[in-house]
């Protein structure tokens, strides 16, 4: 769910959309082979069937906080693609397989009505405090947190918030599910922070299946290149360099072979060699080399079947045999000689090694014994080599590693700090990030009471209410909060005041540093700025997260926080840093116009839903830098001009993070920038012979915008020693990326110097242009790089 999104669809919602969506599920569900698709088609259209008719009939107000008729703004509501509420609750529905059990139990009518009265008796009172006490419940959906919250309130001795609590939902108790899901086992722990579990490990490595390509290389390792030695020595036996004449190539290319008598015990090994030829064809089916008439190995056993049926071997087949015999001595030597044996035994030992599946095995017996639904404290003895008791046990040779392909969905599991994951590289990107950081917020939020069934609760509720899919929102409505919930508001005395305001400071600290450090050249996502925003809001220090907007569903219009987030930022860049100069920003002006629209928003009696001013800046510098913004070009692309003149003014977070939260980069702001244009010319050399690089110069923008931003960070003197580190590692690219980063290179030195950046050969990096992209351009037809010609074969 997106908190704070600057939701900014158009001024209605299209049906066209859903009845499209609808076509296409329906299509699945008749057309697709797999039946389990086919369900889910029909599932999906199910539910944009209820879309549609909901909007039809009036049931739906797509675009509301409150889209459901009837249902109040809490309530959750199951949502679809593109933020289209079905008309249904998502606790709703007919009653699950647990309240049926519950209402048998206790000998209630099976309804939830009957359900929600019997929790508010003695007995289920009784019974929701010791689930309290245990732990052992799931909360899937956030109202299953309603009742527990109920009664540890009565337990609490917090009787009229109960009462208050009950008589909310109660309008509500015959449709929706208040009670938990009983589990097995105590929830994780609040601070237990984890990207996968022991259940999806167990999955992932139960659903290996042995390789077929190393499955045949190993049987033609192990089975048939020695049965092979096996056909070649019975048949060196008969020929002439089996008796003492010369055992070079050549004269086994020309070798005479006598076939013995039929009396001769070599006719006997034969049949048998050829008996255990047609058992190993049989059990070993991966190979099927062996069965090529044109192979070695094939010609050996036919001609050997021959000989063993007819007593002797027709020209034809004598001079295949002869240079069959004469290649496998020429490419391995005899067998027994010491270079056959040292090869054999080479390839035996890499036969010998026990497959990723077999590993996979063992690991799934380690994972056995674990709780399924938590993660994995130390991954180390999961890990650790084949003992000798498991070798006895599956026949994988002792001390066995593990590779990193079966290692992978293991060290997922590992829960530890965030920090830790990232630098063991389980979080190896800043969305993977945005994934764990709820859980980090639900224990951070849960640490706020003092009770510790209630902060276990708590955590389990943050936990889902996060999974709450956000609405199609119009007018800049935004999301539902966690705060807004009746069940949070009943215990919100209960939070531990200037001791919770810290945690989350400090947790807001921790993470926003460690999203800056780990991952730079990296805008943060969307889902990251949304827990950061929870926490600041926590922390109550006035700072001011804003999203990455839609282009194609921008209005134009920005909330005020974006000029706030602006005015912070000039607050730390303002006063001629080298960031001011290469964006061309007047941050004097920045901070006059957050004066004058903060005293007009004192002068209303209704707080202002969008800044004008910001918006108006925006686009005028949108046309400054982007000459024919909203007059040529995609229309979508004008908006993305203006969206990314947002993004240079408030530095998309980097600012707030910086000055008002006061994170610590760690690393020296030089390193951090080097870092980033790691990242630059990582992205840039993707560009070249792309047909549709547009999304990827975005990016690139991106990164070359944190890159001025932690050099203006710098003192003056190491800003200049970065910039040079920064040109002497774009000359060791590629042709095709140092030329194209030439011109920006150029002027950021401008900038520097206290010139602008767009001045003669020098460019100012962008990520959005309404015309051609100049980072598309093949430099080679540049001034700066001449391409280099092409060698001679």
């Amino acid at each position: 769910m997106n908190d704070d999104a600057e939701q900014q669809h158009l001024a209605q919602a299209n049906p066209g959309y859903a009845a499209g969506q609808l076509a296409a599920a329906w299509r699945t569900a008749v057309a697709h082979p797999d039946p389990e698709t086919r369900r889910r088609g029909a599932e999906r259209g199910r539910r944009w069937r209820a879309v549609l008719g909901g909007m039809a009939d009036g049931l739906l107000t797509i675009g509301s906080r409150t889209p459901v008729a009837g249902l109040p703004t809490w309530v959750t509501p199951e949502v679809v693609r593109g933020g289209f509420a079905t008309g249904e609750p998502s606790a709703g529905g007919p009653l699950l397989d647990h309240e049926i059990a519950t209402a048998r139990r206790v000998g209630v009518p099976e309804n939830r009505r009957a359900l929600f009265a019997y929790f508010l008796s003695e007995a289920g009172l009784t019974h929701l405090h010791g689930l309290l006490d245990s732990g052992r419940y799931e909360v899937t959906v956030p109202e299953e947190a309603a009742l527990l919250t109920v009664a540890w309130l009565v337990r609490a001795g917090e009787l009229d918030a109960a009462l208050d609590l009950v008589q909310e939902l109660a309008p509500f108790a015959d449709r929706l599910r208040f009670g938990p899901r009983p589990a097995d086992r105590p929830a994780p722990p609040p601070d237990a922070v984890h990207r996968s579990t022991v259940a999806a490990a167990h999955a992932a490595l139960a659903a290996r299946r042995p390789s077929t390509a190393v499955e045949t290389q190993r049987e033609a390792l192990s089975v048939w290149q020695p049965f092979g030695d096996e056909l070649l020595a019975h048949w060196l036996e008969v020929t002439d360099a089996a008796t003492g004449a010369e055992t070079d190539t050549v004269t086994y290319a020309q070798a005479r072979i006598r076939l013995p008598g039929a009396a001769d015990p070599w006719h006997e090994r034969s049949g048998a060699l050829l008996r255990r030829y047609r058992e190993l064809a049989r059990r070993h089916t991966y190979c099927t080399k062996h069965l090529r008439p044109k192979e070695n190995l094939a010609v050996l056993r036919v001609a050997l079947e021959e000989a063993v049926a007819a007593g002797e071997l027709a020209p034809r087949r004598l001079g295949l045999l002869r240079r069959a015999v004469s290649a496998m001595v020429r490419k391995r030597g005899r067998p027994g000689s010491a270079e056959h044996t040292a090869l054999r035994r080479r390839q035996a030992a890499h036969a010998a090694l026990p497959s990723h599946h077999a590993l996979a095995g063992v690991v799934l017996g380690r994972l056995s014994g674990l709780p399924r639904d938590g993660g994995v404290d130390k991954v180390e003895p999961i890990l650790a080599p084949v003992s000798e008791r498991e070798a006895g046990e599956t026949g994988v040779p002792a001390g066995a590693v593990v590779p990193a392909a079966v290692r992978r969905p293991v060290e997922a599991a590992l829960s530890a700090p965030v920090g830790t994951l990232v630098e063991r590289g389980v979080v190896p990107s800043a969305e993977v990030l945005a994934e764990l950081v709820p859980q980090v917020v639900a224990a951070t939020t849960a640490e706020a009471h003092s009770d510790p069934a209630l902060r276990s609760l708590a955590a389990a509720h943050y936990r889902a209410f996060r999974n709450r899919r956000s609405l199609l929102l119009l007018n800049l409505e935004r999301q539902v909060r966690v705060e807004e919930l009746p069940w949070v508001r009943a215990v919100a005395a209960d939070r531990a005041g200037s001791g919770a305001q810290e945690a989350a400071a400090e947790a807001l600290r921790q993470l926003g540093g460690l999203a800056v450090r780990a991952f730079p050249g990296t805008i943060l996502p969307n889902p990251l700025v949304r827990e950061l925003a929870v926490l600041a809001r926590q922390a109550e220090l006035g700072a001011p997260f804003v999203e990455e907007l839609a282009a194609d569903i921008f209005m134009g219009t920005f909330t005020p926080k974006f000029l706030t987030a602006a005015r912070i930022a000039a607050e730390l860049l303002g006063g001629g840093s080298l960031y001011e100069r290469y964006y061309a920003i007047d941050y004097a002006a920045v901070r006059n116009l957050a004066v004058i629209e903060a005293a007009e928003s004192s002068l209303r009696t209704e707080k202002a839903s969008t800044s004008a001013g910001f918006a108006a800046l925006c686009r005028q510098r949108a046309a400054q830098f982007s000459p024919g913004s909203g007059r040529s070009g995609s229309w979508v692309a004008g908006n993305g001009t203006v969206i990314e003149q947002a993004q240079i003014l408030t530095t998309h977070n980097l600012a707030t993070l910086v000055h008002r939260v006061g994170i610590a980069p760690g690393a020296g702001g030089d390193d951090l920038a080097l870092r980033c244009f790691g990242t630059v010319c990582r992205l840039t050399a993707r560009v070249h012979h792309n047909p549709r690089p547009l999304g990827t110069i975005k990016d690139i923008a991106y990164a070359w915008r944190q890159m001025v931003f932690h050099l203006s960070l710098c003192p003056p003197d190491q800003q200049r020693d970065a910039l040079e580190r920064v040109a002497h590692a774009c000359a060791q690219q590629p042709w095709h990326v140092a030329g194209r980063l030439t011109p920006a290179l150029t002027g950021l030195r401008q900038a520097l110097s206290g010139g602008q950046a767009d001045d003669g050969s020098g460019r100012r990096l962008l990520g959005w242009s309404t015309g051609g992209h100049w980072l598309r351009e093949d430099p080679a037809s540049g001034p700066h790089v001449r391409r280099p010609a092409a060698r001679r074969p």
